[in-house]
């Protein structure tokens, strides 16, 4: 007798997902558990199911505020940082963070929301073609029309940004595909997980090369770059300098990967780097570059760059090798594994001796210097004080300009990733934001951004994060009524014509921050102001410090564009 089939649905037929549904739980699954938007029309599929399932989205104030959120969480942390903005304008005023993180190799995942498929090229209400407009400042963009694909997308995006040279990568989602439904034995199975990379046959001849010349040089010289940071190598880093005793030297992304206080550490490098940093580069004989892309900011003059030195070049990314500096080792590796190679090579340790103490008295007898004036906080002077009231323990978070400087040359960091700043493409605008990412990533931590008059007017309006989500960073305001920066410039090569440089009217910040409900010190040059300092800082709440400092103080020592790096100014 035949069996009666039962009309009741299997529970595989009978359960469906949204591509929404199945977007959010992909992200669950890399465990991205914030993440910084902004809704709009376009992706509102996906922020129903965030609401629906309690996903903690950060309500930023504007999208450029997003992605800077994400490069600060990303930087701090060396996880994925997370965009969700809408179509047309939302992604297209993420495009500064984007590419802000694309120059500093910051892994992130922005998804963009997009019309339907079906509308796509017919210049739609807030339609742009976001993959062609970010296709030169993303690792990988792509456009999943089938909801089938969409899991598979997530997660190849999310291995994109986190592998080799880290990077942004953008996800554009067509809102059909996001409100449309499949079951889940319709979803593409994803993609295997990337093997492990080794070191290649390549960069181990080249590592061993290396070891040779390393023994025979008299003055060899480390360089700390970002890529270290990155890598998390900092550890393999202090290890290989103290093993065979070799200074170093940091790029602005690179520091903290030495602590400040290591007696090998001669400091940052570049046009405002210390004098003994820039004079160790200049008198050379081996300079073993690990993660830095000898960029102009700190290879001024590359024809009289590192003149009498054999260059060695570590770096995860083949294309910067020999790009701008004539390499004489070039090693394509992540700095982890070349560095713990180096570590294990059979080559018996090499002391350097005579080069260190050399380098040495080059620090102690030109260090940072300011001068001191009755009546007014100098902005090196606020910064040791920031530096000496949190023991070189907190987060460092900067936007572009002077106080960028001021912050690189006198805070005493003691780890790696403590400073998050804009380098390869100096944004104005990036700290506030980048410091609210930071703050997610590092609640219990002290966050401490250092912002100018400029800067922080171009995202303020991320103060209302601040205060709608209680968070607890500490916004010091360096004042100087100036585009410092610009100004310096100006003063330096255009023989002082200060064009559209100076504030001739300000908002009141005092009352700006009380509009947001944050707590607000205005430090007092007459007064005890070290005290208030001290105060602010200890409070458990976000706060704003302003500091009026010199209108025409000015960052030295300087290289000036174009001349070699023993060619300093203010010295």
């Amino acid at each position: 007798m035949q069996q009666k089939q039962s009309s009741k649905p299997q529970l595989s037929d009978a359960i469906k997902l949204s591509g929404a549904e199945i977007l959010i739980d992909a992200l669950v699954k890399e465990k991205a558990n914030v993440v910084f938007g902004y809704p709009g029309g376009a992706i509102l599929p996906e922020y129903d199911v965030m609401y629906q399932k309690h996903f903690n989205n950060i309500l930023v104030r504007h999208e450029q505020g997003a992605a800077h959120a994400a490069e600060g969480y990303a930087k701090s942390t060396g996880k994925t940082g997370v965009v969700f903005v809408t179509s047309g304008p939302g992604a297209t005023n993420a495009i500064t963070g984007i590419a802000d993180g694309m120059r500093d190799s910051v892994p992130m995942v922005i998804f963009t929301g997009q019309v339907g498929t079906a509308m796509i090229g017919t210049d739609a209400f807030q339609e742009v073609d976001i993959l062609s407009l970010t296709k030169s400042v993303t690792k990988a963009g792509f456009q999943p029309r089938r909801i089938e694909d969409v899991a598979a997308t997530v997660s190849k995006a999310f291995t994109i940004a986190a592998s080799g040279r880290k990077g942004p990568v953008v996800v554009d989602l067509p809102k059909d595909v996001m409100s449309g439904k499949i079951t889940p034995a319709a979803i593409t199975a994803l993609p295997p997980a990337p093997e492990a990379t080794r070191l290649s046959d390549q960069a181990k001849t080249e590592l061993h090369a290396l070891m040779t010349a390393l023994h025979k040089a008299q003055k060899p010289l480390l360089i700390a770059g970002g890529g270290v940071v990155s890598a998390q190598a900092s550890p393999e880093f202090n290890e290989f300098a103290h093993q065979h005793q070799i200074p170093v030297v940091a790029t602005l992304l690179g520091l903290g990967v030495m602590p400040n206080t290591d007696p090998l550490f001669m400091g940052m490098a570049g046009m405002h780097g210390s004098f003994a940093a820039n004079m160790a580069l200049h008198n050379c004989d081996l300079l073993i570059n690990v993660g830095c892309r000898f960029e102009d900011r700190f290879a001024p003059n590359t024809r009289r760059f590192a003149p009498n030195a054999q260059v060695a070049h570590i770096d995860i990314d083949p294309n910067e090798i020999g790009k701008i500096i004539t390499t004489t080792y070039g090693i394509v590796a992540d700095a982890k594994q070349a560095l713990t190679a180096m570590l294990t090579s059979t080559s018996s340790a090499a002391h350097h001796l005579e080069w260190v103490e050399e380098c040495r008295d080059r620090r102690h007898a030109h260090p940072y210097h300011y001068n001191h004036e009755d009546g007014k906080i100098k902005p090196q002077q606020l910064i040791e004080e920031v530096g000496a009231l949190t023991e070189g323990k907190a987060y460092i978070v900067t936007d572009v300009g002077q106080h960028q400087m001021w912050a690189a040359q006198y805070y005493p960091y003691t780890f790696p990733g403590q400073l998050v700043t804009s380098g390869g493409l100096g944004t104005m605008g990036f700290g506030l934001p980048a410091a609210i990412g930071t703050q997610f990533a590092h609640p219990d931590q002290t966050i401490i951004l250092i912002t100018g008059d400029g800067s922080l007017q171009m995202t303020s309006e991320e103060m209302d994060v601040l205060s709608a989500y209680g968070l607890n960073v500490k916004v010091i305001l360096l004042n100087n009524g100036t585009l410092g920066m610009v100004r310096q410039w100006q003063d330096l090569f255009y023989d002082e014509r200060r064009s559209q440089t100076v504030f001739h009217e300000q908002p009141d910040f005092q009352k700006l921050a009380q509009a947001y409900g944050i707590e607000n010190y205005l430090l007092d040059p007459h007064g005890d102001w070290k005290h208030m300092l001290q105060d602010a800082l200890s409070s458990e709440h976000s706060a704003l410090i302003e500091v009026p400092i010199p209108k025409l103080e000015a960052v030295s020592p300087m290289i000036a564009p174009g001349q070699s790096n023993d060619h300093m100014m203010g010295i």
